[in-house]
């Protein structure tokens, strides 16, 4: 019976079925040809915005509108091919009856999905002809060719250049160069006979070439040369030019003529008249405003080494354009004084005897503080100040159309040309990656890893032979550093970028570009609310109705919540994303949601998924297990994420992180997801761990796992699976219970292995960890022994952190030999009631930065030797013996500790507080905070008292 049926509706639905055939062989060839269109789009768009980079404001309107156009046409085109694939592209593929029905069913569900895809596709081929035609009829098609000098020098003219200004400005209303000044002259004037190349790197606008001048037009430099030449170099520049250019200043200084031909000469004779003119003098060369890696390879040999204690200085944006083993400096912005000084300068220069008067001191700090320290800014907006009245209601009301003034101001337009400029100047795949900061809200501390793989999820980042796409996204981030476009707001212990930001006025700038691009539209509560047009990326502080109508007209491919008190309780309670977002391919949830969406399943272009939620959770929606292309899952909250059997299929899932992650549904399931790379943090504390640990064994590409709650009898099994991750660089177990000791005998070690962290009690001392020569990061609990933990770590000589849990050390010393831990930039020792002395010998930790000692309560002295570290900048010492402060007197102190910029110590006593203050009072050269244990803070009423004494006394 079941079978006629059957055959029964086959034969009613052939010829729908031929004609639908007919329809879907339609829409492969028209999808096909539409990637085409999509890639020439592509193309075109990136060399129109070369050409709009070299043309800056002489391209016409007309064009910009065209381009506009086409920009809109691609993100349509995009839509479609992703609609292709989740309608039309995912058939069934099984041979047999049963695979036939399932085709038959997935035809008449896709078949109104199809029909929309193919109207849509000639719609946007339709609306691509139209755009071509306009351009045609209109007249406005661009060439593609390199933009020339002239052109540059056109939009140049086109606007005031602040930099033409830093040549000649007075000393007296230079602010914040002194140190960096000073070292530049030193390095010119001292030093080896060599030829010394130096460079000056920074953000357009910090001073670079206002510094450069300056030492270039100081007395000791003047007097100590015998010829200077001052070229200004640019983004555009001939070769030829300014040799010429070079040889014309050096025989103005000396009073004679260049060669007469020297119009005609070509590089190789310029070349050789440069340098016969500088082989018998010692010169110094500045080379202002360099934009080329390759510009040092065209004048070395011009100005070469002749061994007379020469000098080249250079200035630029880019530290890859710093000469390689040359000396450099990097400027940073002036703190809040020197702007708020250098504001005074320009605005007060001939009023108020120079300074502020008090009732503008307020809003002249917020004016500066939008500066962020940047020196252009505050000069330009300073001249414009120095034109209206000084009273309160004319600053306050400069103060509120700042951000347009910037803007629309010909006095400040500037600013925002000049670091454009830097923008124009970046290659084309960097340019998404940059824009993509303006997603962040203004002052946010971006963790380099989030925004890395955000990239890789939007198809910025292109793969690289012998790379992985994580590290070809760490090398971008790192060329907009070093292009001075990103700021460095947190280093890792070695070295590696942390955390990052942008400078205000570059997010103003890329906030600009977005609009102009549809790149990122902001929602907040002061910002942002009409988004009109195709919205590609949102970013949301705040929530109402208007927003969510708003929301709903959208193609958003990324989504952005941050958290914010004002968000509404209404969209706390939510579980669903809208499904008109199911193009998503990013969604970042910061303190949004109190759970997770149940029609995750939904979006099956989501490579990014990222929530905080703000309660605890047990279960993980079965739905995830849809998400098939994606890449990075990161779950923040509180209690266990139970993960679904389901996400076994997430194949290319390689960063996967919780805050506790239960993997026991999974059991050996784990296995099958082998593109894993990240695993942190899964918790083992439940029947069935030891499958979950077995299976782990199965990661062969995992670099980073992160355990916690191992049960003590599943340790062997955790051996042998960890053996199996060979390219495992970081490893964390966590979280032991109290009462159990752990042995990891690992016998064929991980090799690749830098970081290592075991925290828990171990019954002894792992003796397979010597052999970890490339470890650089090491934190774990001493076993119970008094033998000193220093003599059997000595031999890893690449540690970089060492962080050393001594609650069962027996021994009464510590000892840091001549020679011990080289490279070691962080030192953490804690939790030891018998240590009673550390003693650190010269040669001892020579890269030590950072050195904290926590809860050593009967340790007698400071420890002796710090004096030694010189490169020491933070230490932190607490509850120490009551009394060491009476067997340091402050003269002691002073010559021990006057090297190490920051010194903290937490006393245990009232009394200790009290005389610490009134002994290290007369210490100017380093700051000294005295604080007091946690619980004397809370139920002393006079610990406030003394505190604020001891504070008053040290400042």
């Amino acid at each position: 019976m079941a079978e006629m049926v059957v055959s029964l509706v086959i034969d009613q639905l052939v010829p729908l079925l031929r004609d639908e055939a007919k329809l879907l062989r339609g829409v492969h060839k028209e999808f096909a040809d539409l990637k085409d269109e999509l890639e020439s789009i592509q193309a075109f768009l990136k060399d129109a915005d070369r050409r709009a980079a070299a043309d800056g404001d002489n391209t016409s309107e007309g064009v910009k509108t065209w381009v506009k156009q086409l920009r809109v046409a691609a993100f349509r085109i995009e839509d479609i091919i992703d609609e292709y694939m989740i309608h039309v592209g995912q058939q069934p593929r099984d041979p047999g009856c049963v695979a036939i029905l399932d085709k038959i069913a997935h035809l008449l569900k896709t078949m109104t999905p199809r029909h929309r895809i193919a109207a849509e596709i000639q719609d946007v081929k339709s609306s691509v002809r139209g755009i071509k035609e306009r351009s045609e009829r209109y007249g406005f098609q661009p060439s593609f060719e390199q933009g020339s000098s002239s052109s540059r020098e056109n939009r140049n003219a086109k606007w005031h250049d602040p930099r033409v200004a830093a040549l000649y400005i007075e000393e007296a209303d230079v602010v914040g160069f002194k140190a960096p000044r000073k070292r530049l002259i030193d390095w010119m004037v001292k030093g080896t006979e060599e030829r010394t190349v130096v460079s000056v790197v920074g953000m357009g606008g910090q001073g670079k070439t206002t510094l450069a001048k300056r030492v270039f037009d100081s007395k000791d430099v003047i007097g100590h040369f015998d010829c200077h030449v001052w070229i200004t170099v640019s983004q555009s520049y001939n070769v030829e030019g300014i040799l010429r250019d070079m040889l014309r200043k050096l025989h103005q200084q000396k009073g004679s003529s260049p060669p007469m031909n020297i119009s005609e000469m070509d590089r190789d004779s310029l070349t050789d008249e440069v340098r016969k003119y500088l082989r018998q003098k010692r010169y110094i060369v500045v080379f202002d405003d360099i934009w080329s890696k390759h510009f040092w390879e065209y004048f070395q040999f011009a100005v070469f080494d002749n061994k007379k204690g020469s000098r080249i200085l250079i200035t630029t944006r880019n530290l890859d354009v710093a000469v390689s083993k040359s000396s450099s400096i990097e400027l940073h912005g002036l703190t809040p004084e020197e702007s708020l000084e250098l504001l005074n300068k320009k605005v007060f220069k001939f009023d108020c005897d120079g300074c502020c008067p008090k009732e503008l001191i307020g809003i002249a700090n917020d004016i500066v503080k939008k500066c962020n320290g940047l020196p252009l800014a505050i000069v330009a907006i300073g001249g414009l100040l120095s034109t209206i009245e000084n009273s309160v209601f004319e600053w306050q009301r400069f103060r509120e159309h700042l951000n347009s003034e910037l803007k629309t101001n010909a006095h400040l337009i500037g600013i925002e040309k000049i670091l454009s400029l830097s923008y124009d100047d970046l290659p084309y795949y960097l340019k998404s990656c940059l824009l993509y900061f303006g997603v962040y809200p203004e002052d946010y501390e971006v963790k380099s890893k989030r925004v890395t793989r955000q990239w890789i999820a939007e198809g910025f980042v292109k793969e690289e032979k012998g790379k992985t796409l994580d590290e070809v996204a760490e090398g971008y981030l790192t060329e907009l550093i070093h292009r001075s476009l990103v700021q460095v707001s947190s280093l890792r212990i070695d070295g590696k970028t942390k955390g990052c930001r942008v400078h205000d006025l570059i997010r103003d700038m890329i906030l600009a570009k977005n609009e102009d691009f549809n790149f990122c539209k902001h929602i907040s509560d002061d910002g942002q609310t009409s988004l009109g047009g195709i919205v590609r990326r949102l970013s949301i502080t705040t929530i109402d109705d208007v927003l969510r109508e708003c929301i709903d007209q959208s193609h958003v491919r990324s989504l952005f919540f941050f958290g914010n008190k004002v968000i509404s309780l209404k969209l706390l309670v939510s579980v669903e994303i809208p499904t008109k977002y199911k193009l998503l391919k990013v969604v970042d949830l910061e303190d949004v949601f109190n759970n997770i969406p149940n029609n995750l399943g939904n979006f099956t272009h989501l490579k990014y998924l990222s929530m905080h939620l703000k309660i605890t959770i047990d279960e993980v929606p079965k739905s995830i297990g849809m998400l098939q292309n994606l890449e990075t899952l990161v779950l923040r909250g509180f209690g266990v994420f139970e993960l679904p059997k389901e996400i076994r299929k997430l194949r290319k899932l390689r960063h996967l992180i919780g805050y506790r992650l239960s993997l026991i549904q999974l059991k050996d399931g784990i296995g099958e997801m082998k593109s894993l790379q990240t695993l942190r943090r899964v918790s083992l504390d439940m029947d069935g761990a030891a499958e979950v640990i077995k299976a782990l064994g199965k990661l062969k590409l995992i670099r980073d796992l992160g355990l916690v709650d191992v049960p003590k009898e599943n340790e062997s099994i955790l051996s042998s699976s960890i053996k199996e991750m060979q390219q495992l660089e970081k490893l964390r177990v966590l979280n032991f219970k109290d009462d159990n000791f752990v042995d990891l005998n690992l016998i064929s070690l991980p090799t690749m292995l830098q970081k290592l962290i075991l925290q828990g009690p171990l019954k002894e001392f792992p003796k397979w960890m010597l052999d970890l020569q490339n470890l650089t990061v090491l934190r774990l609990a001493w076993p119970c022994s008094d033998k000193d933990p220093l003599q059997s770590l000595k031999s890893l000589q690449h540690l970089l952190s060492l962080y050393l849990d001594l609650s069962e050390y027996e021994g009464l010393q510590l000892h840091f030999q001549d020679g011990w831990f080289q490279k070691l930039k962080g030192l953490v020792v804690l939790y030891s009631s018998r240590v009673r002395e550390i003693i650190i010998d010269k040669g001892s930790m020579p890269s030590l930065k950072i050195l904290k000692v926590i809860k050593f309560p009967n340790l007698k002295n400071i420890p002796t030797g710090i004096q030694h570290l010189e490169k020491l900048e933070f230490i932190y010492i607490t509850e120490v013996d009551d009394k060491i402060e009476k067997r340091s007197s402050a003269e002691d102190w002073n010559w021990i500790m006057e090297h190490v910029p920051s010194v903290t110590i937490y006393s245990n006593e009232l009394q200790g507080v009290r005389n610490l203050a009134l002994s290290y009072s007369s210490i100017a050269k380093y700051e000294v905070l005295l604080w007091i244990h946690q619980g004397l803070f809370f139920y002393n009423p006079l610990v406030p008292k003394i505190l604020n004494f001891a504070v008053y006394n040290l400042l």
